[in-house]
């Protein structure tokens, strides 16, 4: 069976070291690198456990394990043939047992040959304590917590040395990841400068020299006996060389161009945010505005929260998990007896919707949901979409805070104002709608005070967000600049390009800003109480 490697692929895969830090593009193949790593772990150290990151369950589920199966698959191992998850492999196959049998199979990948994956969410603490790994593979390398993961999933990584002691990628890492936005998500690049590139020089040159023996071992009948000790000689040397080895390789969306076409990487610069296509596309490292409007938003008020037990129901039945995740029924964040409060913002070419609840006991407002719809989609459109993600909430109660930009106004649609146009397509959707005017748009500075004096834990509500739920709203607020004193907002009017998505501008923020101004400033009462506590940790 042959199999096309772009350069990014057979540079890591050739050159071998037990630690690499993969940073790549979108469409790059990391995919494939992560399983085939695997497969070699696996297979070189029979009966280890590899632990396998990922930074939330849901992640795992719709990214992560459905790419690393698929290739799996193609290459002749076939689930339930010769890897198997969730269950104990039943007794009939004939398997061999990990040396450290783990408890329970929940989150376990089996093999044929006894090695087994533990499966680990960074959103379900403590799934690496008492472990011992042999090998941890890391995947969204940029929505890891790296202090978590040093504290607990780094030091676990100590198992079995008498048995694995001689294999090049026992106790080793691999970590893949397009270039972070934020200096949280930036924690790997540091590995760089850990890299000794005379060593890895030295590693290509003798992989080189050794597929050169081995291609003329191939073509001659009867080979030489001195090339075949000299197979074994670079083979113990490579061995060597590779336990001692950190790879770190920068590799934009361009290095799979003979596979993706040209036409990818257009659609990707016009389809995606800038900054993203920058980062996720281009791999150049663009960071957070430091001096922005929301320069006191830190990686701590970012958070995940999926429904483990409603996933693990799933089976790991992938194409289930990855519809699931565009419903409610994921979000472990929700307040069931309590409303959503919501709040817009209106433009011409794009309308959000961002959605919040507020947690008075511990004094926090999540933002859950953020929602967009551009050009010929207006605001009854983007109302359906709220309604249909959160089709099967028993709660139908919604706080709808709106300011003057609200009333009178109709370039969102054909005749009614933003407001009554919400109210009326809620509301024939079978949801109870409680409006609340919060008077004409704040002052930028008075605004900017109360936003970041909330980020810092000084306001009645600190704000926190849902980053898988939340990309493009996280992008307009990370990259919201400031010009004379006020938010920079000079690019909301341009026509959109591709170098200038609308999304990416900040408008989303002005919709996320009367969310929380509304909240923080007028708390109100449902059914006779006012918005209080939550069971959600």
């Amino acid at each position: 069976m042959k199999i096309y490697l772009n350069r990014m692929q057979r540079e890591v895969l050739s050159i071998g070291a037990k630690d690499n830090v993969v940073v790549a593009g979108r469409g790059t193949g990391k995919g494939l690198v992560q399983a085939s790593v695997l497969l070699n772990v696996v297979q070189q150290m029979p009966g280890c456990t590899v632990a396998m990151v990922a930074p939330s369950v849901v992640r795992a589920l719709t990214n992560t394990l459905p790419s690393t199966s698929m290739h799996w698959e193609n290459w002749g191992y076939k689930r339930d043939v010769h890897w198997c998850i969730g269950h104990r492999p039943p007794k009939a196959l004939g398997w061999g047992r990990p040396l450290i049998e783990p408890y329970s199979y929940d989150n376990i990948i089996s093999f044929y040959n006894g090695s087994i994956c533990q499966i680990i969410s960074q959103d379900r603490k403590g799934t690496s304590n008492s472990k011992s790994f042999d090998f941890i593979s890391i995947d969204e390398g940029k929505f890891i917590k790296f202090d978590q993961l040093k504290d607990e999933t780094f030091l676990a990584n100590r198992g079995q040395q008498r048995e694995f002691g001689h294999c090049p990628l026992h106790h080793g890492m691999l970590v893949t990841s397009d270039m972070p936005l934020t200096k949280a998500g930036s924690w790997f690049l540091n590995y760089e400068k850990e890299m000794d590139r005379d060593l890895i020089r030295v590693i290509v040159s003798l992989k080189s020299e050794r597929e050169g023996i081995a291609h003329r071992m191939r073509m001659e009948e009867d080979a030489p006996e001195y090339l075949q000790k000299k197979l074994k000689s670079l083979d113990r040397q490579l061995a060597v060389l590779r336990k001692n080895a950190l790879y770190y390789g920068v590799y934009s969306t361009l290095t799979n161009l003979e596979v993706l076409g040209e036409s990818y990487i257009r659609q990707m610069k016009r389809d995606l945010p800038p900054l993203v296509f920058y980062t996720s596309v281009l791999c150049i490292p663009v960071r957070q505005l430091r001096d922005g409007f929301y320069s006191s938003m830190q990686e701590r008020h970012l958070y995940t929260a999926a429904d483990y037990n409603y996933l693990d129901n799933l089976e790991y039945d992938f194409g289930k998990a990855a519809k699931q995740a565009k419903s409610m029924e994921v979000d472990a964040d929700l307040i069931p007896d309590k409303p959503l409060c919501i709040a817009f913002d209106f433009n011409r070419n794009i309308n959000w919707l961002v959605v919040g609840q507020v947690d008075e006991d511990r004094a926090r407002m999540n933002t859950v949901k953020a929602f967009f719809v551009k050009y010929e989609r207006k605001l009854i459109e983007l109302c359906q979409d709220f309604a249909n993600y959160y089709r099967t909430r028993k709660n139908r109660e919604v706080i709808f805070y709106y300011d003057s930009t609200a009333l009178g106004s109709n370039y969102a649609v054909n005749d009614r104002d933003f407001r009554r146009v919400i109210e009326e397509t809620l509301r024939a959707q079978g949801w109870v709608v409680k409006s609340v005017y919060v008077g004409n748009p704040m002052n930028h500075a008075e605004k900017h005070l109360l936003i970041n004096q909330g980020f810092q834990g000084q306001g009645r509500l600190t704000p926190y967000i849902n980053q898988d739920n939340c990309d493009d709203l996280l992008v307009s607020l990370q990259t919201a600049g400031v010009y004379n004193g006020k938010k920079d907002k000079r690019g909301e009017k341009l026509a959109e390009t591709e170098e200038d998505r609308l999304e990416s501008r900040t408008d989303g923020s002005d919709a996320w800003d009367t969310l929380y101004i509304g909240c923080e400033k007028f708390p109100q009462r449902s059914a006779g109480l006012l918005v209080r506590s939550s069971n959600w940790t």
